[in-house]
């Protein structure tokens, strides 16, 4: 079995003021060579359409070295790398145009029963599957803190545009409105060095988004609300980085 690789050019569009390779589409970008990879190897998105099944990402682990910036041309290297009963594991290495690594990321995902949204058994539908036990990043998620009290809030809707093949608020969605919260001058002075995401709950279609951000020191965790359902969807904690 071999890693998947596939080559991207970074274009201005997917760049933020500074031409530098927005969070969002580093998100979509991974998810998009995931979705080919698990597509060559049997159990991408027709299969999941045909057997009434959807992958949901649960985690994600994300080391930037370096973000890409406009027209620069990498590489995004993905492999399925573990496995227990529900869970599979996938990695990913970003690769610039020397070959040096600028980004590693390691993902935990469920293959879920699309009309009951429950977990099914990876044995029961992928009894073939099979993956590289290499990890980039230990898979061992840590468990992202509670907000006991923040220092800013914003408010936000799930709109149209946010929604994904699953109906629901896309993973990509969740990192961007949380760095939306930090003021202007913090991303004058700062870029993401590491994330970590924990998705809890699937957010939908016109819920009204609350976000809570605290900040220390190099820093951010951020809390992703629905109060009206009383429920969280997500926690995220990113480390930050003074620019040069």
């Amino acid at each position: 079995m071999q890693k998947f690789e596939k080559k991207y050019q970074i274009r201005s569009y997917e760049c933020d003021r500074f031409g530098l390779l927005r969070i969002l589409t580093l998100m979509n970008i991974l998810q998009d060579a995931a979705d080919l990879s698990a597509t060559t190897l049997g159990f991408g998105f027709d299969f999941c359409i045909e057997n009434k099944l959807a992958w949901v990402g649960t985690n994600y682990h994300i080391q930037v070295f370096k973000l890409p910036q406009v027209h620069d041309i990498i590489s995004v290297q993905t492999w399925p790398s573990g496995e227990n009963k529900f869970m599979a594991l996938r990695d990913f290495a970003v690769l610039d145009k020397t070959g040096d690594t600028i980004i590693k990321a390691t993902s935990q995902w469920l293959l879920i029963d699309f009309a009951k949204k429950r977990p099914v058994s990876l044995n029961n539908y992928l009894p073939n599957y099979m993956y590289i036990d290499e990890h980039v990043i230990s898979p061992l998620f840590s468990k992202l803190p509670d907000l006991d009290h923040y220092t800013l809030s914003k408010e936000f809707e799930a709109r149209f545009d946010d929604i994904d093949l699953n109906s629901h608020v896309n993973n990509a969605i969740y990192p961007l409105w949380a760095v939306e919260t930090l003021p202007e001058k913090f991303h004058e002075q700062y870029f993401p060095q590491e994330i970590e995401i924990t998705f809890k709950k699937e957010c939908l279609l016109g819920e009204k988004v609350e976000v809570k951000t605290l900040i220390e020191n190099f820093k951010t965790s951020h809390s992703i609300l629905v109060p009206a359902q009383e429920k969280e969807c997500a926690k995220i904690c990113i480390s930050w980085q003074k620019k040069d």
